[in-house]
């Protein structure tokens, strides 16, 4: 018997998109949001937002209390926010660890690697200890999580393979970008509120066809036909182009290149989709992560982070070059915000039926209702 997934999942020449459900229905959002988002290796947040030892950040994901802390090594540990004692919420705002994580209720505190360390009273007045409380059992609930170009990474569910696994193919892909990154300050640093389901901006942001009409600036010197397509099955998908421009200052000053590039990268650039909901950038002189936040079927935040091959404090002159940048950047997203509110919106009108791609322009697209769509019939028959 066929799904109404079935078409989606057909050769991009004949497949339809999702159906409308997938985008303005509450029970496919819950359903979506254990199959494919926390089965999958999703973006929560940055490490630059928790940059030295103690400092730690609470984070609600999809309703699920999580925090971002940075032990005494530099080592980036995910926790469930919530005391082992009687779940009480751990740290409500970030702050910095002078000591130990303390919970506000009944004082028991935890170590930065989440260690249970000490159990005020418990045996009663005075008493700190009791034969039946393991410490050693108590700890703070680990999430698995990864750390690649500053994203921080998480499997709720804990059934995905490694991220190095999952992600091999994209990691070779990127090779000669692993090396240090660093955020350009608070001018690299913004969000978008979108009313649109997570989904349509990752479609949006895996093509180049929408190019000509919703970015002319963009396309004056990026033009569509200077993009190609990127997708690997079941993988990840985006675009590239063949004329990155850098961006100069006023008096002929640019950014320090990324090292030791291959000439691919001297006019090259590359944007990709991170299934789930990742969208990375990067050019020879900067890049940049995007996380993309689900709130319900029709919100999201994406929270947008620009990075470079120096850290700040080391060109203060390049302050106002970096702040340039960024109100670039931050214009060619904002120019994508009508196009995918007007397709959330669109997805109401209920004779829709996910519509057709493009065979040569959106493969990238369908490449991501193909992988969507998979994940959720594996979660159905798993």
């Amino acid at each position: 018997m066929q799904s109404a997934l079935s078409s989606v999942l057909n050769d991009v020449n004949s497949a339809n998109g999702l159906p409308n459900e997938h985008y303005i229905d509450p029970t496919m959002f819950e359903e979506e949001k254990r199959s494919v988002l926390y089965a999958n290796w999703s973006g929560i947040g940055f490490g630059k937002d928790i940059p030295e030892a103690g400092d730690a950040k609470p984070i609600d994901f999809l309703g699920m209390p999580i925090l971002l802390v940075r032990d005494r090594n530099g080592d980036i540990g995910v926790f469930q926010n919530t005391c082992r004692h009687r779940g009480m919420i751990l740290v409500d705002k970030p702050r910095k660890i002078r000591g130990a994580i303390r919970c506000p209720y009944h004082s028991w505190c935890y170590g930065l690697d989440g260690a249970l360390r000490a159990t005020p009273h418990v045996g009663g007045p005075g008493q700190n200890t009791h034969e039946d409380i393991n410490i050693d059992d108590l700890g703070l609930l680990k999430v698995r999580s990864f750390v690649w170009r500053d994203v921080i990474f998480v499997n709720l569910d804990g059934s995905a393979e490694d991220f190095q696994v999952v992600h091999a193919e994209l990691l070779k892909r990127w090779e000669e970008f692993e090396q240090p990154i660093f955020h350009g300050g608070a001018s690299s640093s913004f969000k978008l509120e979108v009313a649109t389901n997570w989904k349509l901006a990752v479609e949006n942001y895996c093509e180049s066809y929408h190019l000509p009409w919703v970015h002319p600036g963009l396309n004056s010197y990026s033009r569509l036909e200077d993009h190609y397509n990127i997708q690997q099955r079941d993988l990840y998908s985006g675009q590239g182009t063949l004329v990155y421009r850098q961006f100069i200052g006023e008096g002929g000053e640019k950014f320090p290149d990324f090292e030791g590039l291959s000439n691919k990268w001297d006019e090259g650039a590359e944007y990709i989709a991170v299934y789930p909901n990742v969208l990375l950038g990067v050019q020879r002189d900067h890049s940049f992560a995007i996380v993309l936040e689900p709130q319900d079927c029709g919100r999201t935040v994406e929270h947008i982070e620009l990075y470079y091959a120096q850290p700040a404090s080391n060109a203060p002159e390049l302050e106002g070059l970096r702040d340039s940048n960024a109100q670039l950047w931050k214009t060619v997203f904002e120019e994508d915000i009508f196009v995918v509110e007007g397709m959330q919106k669109g997805r109401h009108g209920h004779l829709f039926d996910g519509g057709r791609f493009s065979p040569e322009m959106d493969g990238p697209t369908h490449n991501f209702h193909h992988w969507v769509a998979t994940q959720i019939e594996n979660g159905r028959n798993p």
